[in-house]
This record gives structure tokens, C-alpha cells and sequence, in this order.
């Protein structure tokens, strides 16, 4: 049974989450009607690279809002860290839906958008790693997987609800409207989320402030700890191209490569992330009964061996092949994601257990998570190879698979909590 406590630090550390992932969903779903927005005329490929491009500096901005806010949660509190990163991400998520595009800023537009683009990143950059921290540390005993997972279902409920507003606006609208402003009422509507969030984290009461260390976490991090970042990022690998590439990047394959219209691809994207809520939870419930280990395991090997078999599924025009393809990944990648959150929690050492998982993470999140798409859609106009990101999310899984092995088996072992 959970307390009424742990009831409300789930909801703490969910809200923000669901914001900074709305944000960054809805931003993935109109890649192509924010590229005609944002750049001049051209080749709708090409829009497509620069819309994912600026996507891309957003996840670069990653480790340093990691290093950031790492610091902030591991020098002063969790809470004042997730407080900060709620209020970074919702200012300019609504800045991003009123923000005039190319025909009336000129070049100006894209840049603005750009700096917009790179503070959410920022912001990004914290509010997962030290969400979950905060939620894992003050799990009842034997269930830091399944908060864990739940940490997880805030980040994807922030998406599901990115996709199924995308998916409402795609049915209600015409395709003339959606194109020339309907793109930009999530945006605006992020605002009201982040309200909610904020005055979430000022009524909840945090557990006593970690006590105040003379050398910043940051350094110590960087000079202590450089294995237990190295496999941190490699254990992330997985997450992030298997991820991005099939509750972001695929709404846009589907439209580029199957001809779907937006709406069907946004459905399909929708039913998906639906089914991926409950698995994550269940599998974060398997990791607390069977170990860490064997269920992450378990996920990078279906990784492997189904990335090209769930891909052929998708390349149809049946729409239940192409859900089913994806239902695939839901398997594969949400398996890995909702037990991610407690192995990261328990390998870290408390007085730098906010930095030492913002770095580790968000160095791969940023780099191999936000250049995922921009990189897919590169390879598939480079090759003519249309199950390219297939690939991708093959090598993906063989690096996470190897890395897991390098942990250590910890569901049962004690937690010190900061």
C-alpha cells in the first residue's frame, strides 16, 4: 500500500515531467508544419532536417541544464531543483506557440526559436534525473521499481498527451488551419500545465536538505566518478534512439515514408503510448521481484532481434500492421525505460546522486537522443533505405545490453536517501 506521502511526491515529480515531454512531443508531431513556419521555402525534406535540427540543439543543451539543475538538487534540494526546471520549461513553451514565423520575423524567427528551443533544453536537462531521484529515494521499501516506473509514466503521459492533442486538432481542423495556426495551440495551452505544476512543489513538504559538501557535486562528479558516467550514458543508449525514434521521429516516418495522413499516424502513435503506461509500470513491478538486471536484459535482446521484423510491420498500408509493428517496440522500449529509473537511482552515491545521473543521462540523451531523428531522417534520403532507423535502434540495444551487464545487481540492497 502506498502512503498518502509517497502518493504525493509521485504526483511532485510526475507533473513536471509531463510538461517538459508535452512540450518536446508536440514540438516532434508539427516538425514539418513548424520547418514551413520557420524557414524560408524549400525542399519539404530539407524543412523537415531544420525543424529536427533545432530539435536537436534543445537535447544539446541537455547536460549543462543537467549540470545545472544536478547541482541545484544535490547542494540545496530536490525540490528547490524541480521548482527551477518547471519554471524554465513553461515560460517558453507558450513563447514558442506565439512567436511569429518566418514571413513576419525573417531571419529572426529561426533564431528566436532556436534560444526558445535551447532553455526548454536547459530546463529538460534536470527536471527527469532529479524527478526521479526525488521519487526513488522515498519509495516504500521494495517498490523503488514500480515509483520509479511511475517516475517514467509522467515523461511518457507528457507525451501521450502532446500526441492525443496533435491527434484532436488533426481530426477537428482542417488541413489549411492546423497548418497556418492550429500547430500552435498546445503550445499555448503548456502554460496552464506548468501553473499546475508549480503550485504543486510549493504545498508539498521536502525531506530534510542534503547537508552541504565544500566541493561542488559537479567536480566531484567529474574527477570521482568517471566510470559510473560512462556507464550511465552507455546504459541510456537504448532509451534514447529507441525512444525518440518511436513516439516522436515516427509520427513524421509514417507521414514521409507510408503516406499516412497526420491524424491516422498521430492515432496509431496515440493507441501506442496508451499501452506503453501499464507495461512500464508492470515490468518496474518485475524488476522490484526479479531483479534490475534480467528484466533489462530481457528488453535490449527484444530490441535486437525485433527492430527489423517491427519496422517490415510499419512499412504496410494497414493500419493494423502498422500498430502492431509499433505495439513491438512498445515491448522492447518500454520495458527498458520503466526499469531504467531505479538501477541509475541505486548505482549513484547520495551526495551526488542528482549530478552524477543529469550527466550520464543527459550526455546521451543529448547527443544520441536528439540527433536520433535528425539522423534518421538524414540516412533515409542519403540511402533510400526506408528501414534505416531499424538499424539504428539496433546498435542502440547491443551497446545498452553490454552496459547493464557492467551493474550491479542492486532491487535488494539498502538506499541512503539525500
Amino acid at each position: 500500500m502506498i502512503s498518502g506521502s509517497t502518493r504525493r511526491t509521485i504526483a511532485v515529480g510526475a507533473i513536471g515531467n509531463v510538461l517538459e515531454w508535452y512540450d518536446f512531443a508536440i514540438y516532434g508531431y508539427f516538425a514539418a508544419a513548424i520547418g514551413r513556419a520557420f524557414f524560408p521555402s524549400e525542399d519539404p525534406v530539407a524543412q523537415v532536417l531544420a525543424a529536427f535540427g533545432i530539435f536537436a540543439v534543445g537535447f544539446l543543451m541537455r547536460p549543462v541544464g543537467g549540470a545545472l539543475i544536478g547541482h541545484i538538487g544535490d547542494k540545496f534540494g530536490r525540490r528547490a531543483a524541480l521548482t527551477f526546471s518547471v519554471a524554465a520549461m513553461a515560460i517558453p513553451t507558450f513563447l514558442v506557440g506565439a512567436l511569429p514565423g518566418y514571413e513576419v520575423l525573417g531571419v529572426a524567427a529561426p533564431i528566436l526559436l532556436t534560444l526558445l528551443r535551447m532553455i526548454q533544453g536547459l530546463s529538460v536537462g534536470g527536471e527527469y534525473t532529479t524527478s526521479i531521484v526525488f521519487m526513488v529515494e522515498r519509495a516504500p521499501p521494495g517498490r523503488r521499481g514500480i515509483i520509479g516506473a511511475m517516475a517514467c509514466c509522467g515523461a511518457v503521459g507528457g507525451i501521450l498527451l502532446g500526441s492525443a492533442s496533435g491527434a484532436l486538432l488533426a481530426e477537428t481542423m482542417s488541413p489549411e488551419a492546423l497548418e497556418a495556426w492550429g500547430w500552435r495551440i498546445p503550445f499555448l495551452v503548456g502554460l496552464l500545465v506548468g501553473l499546475a505544476g508549480f503550485l504543486l512543489r510549493r504545498h508539498v513538504h521536502e525531506a530534510p536538505k542534503p547537508r552541504v559538501k565544500e566541493r561542488s557535486p559537479l567536480l566531484e562528479t567529474v574527477r570521482n566518478h568517471g566510470p559510473l558516467l560512462a556507464r550511465l550514458a552507455a546504459l541510456s543508449v537504448f532509451n534514447s534512439v529507441g525512444f525518440y525514434l518511436m513516439f516522436v521521429y515516427i509520427v513524421s516516418w509514417l507521414q514521409l515514408v507510408d503516406g499516412m495522413a497526420p491524424a491516422r499516424a498521430l492515432a496509431i502513435n496515440t493507441i501506442s503510448m496508451l499501452m506503453l503506461l501499464p507495461l512500464m509500470v508492470a515490468m518496474g513491478w518485475a524488476a522490484d521481484r526479479f531483479g534490475r538486471k534480467p528484466v533489462l536484459l530481457g528488453a535490449t535482446a527484444l530490441g535486437f532481434a525485433g527492430a527489423l521484423p517491427f519496422f517490415w510491420l510499419m512499412h504496410h498500408t494497414d493500419p493494423m500492421l502498422v500498430l502492431l509493428g509499433q505495439l513491438g517496440f512498445v515491448a522492447a522500449v518500454g520495458t527498458f525505460v520503466g526499469t531504467q529509473p531505479a538501477i541509475m537511482v541505486e548505482a549513484a552515491p547520495v551526495a551526488v546522486r542528482c549530478t552524477a545521473i543529469a550527466l550520464g543521462y543527459n550526455v546521451t540523451l543529448g547527443v544520441v537522443g536528439g540527433l536520433s531523428p535528425l539522423a534518421a531522417t538524414w540516412l533515409i534520403s542519403r540511402t533510400g533505405n526506408d528501414y534505416s532507423p531499424a538499424f539504428m535502434i539496433m546498435l542502440a540495444a547491443a551497446i545498452s545490453f553490454v552496459a547493464v551487464l557492467r551493474f550491479k545487481e542492486t532491487y535488494k540492497a539498502s538506499l541512503e536517501v539525500g
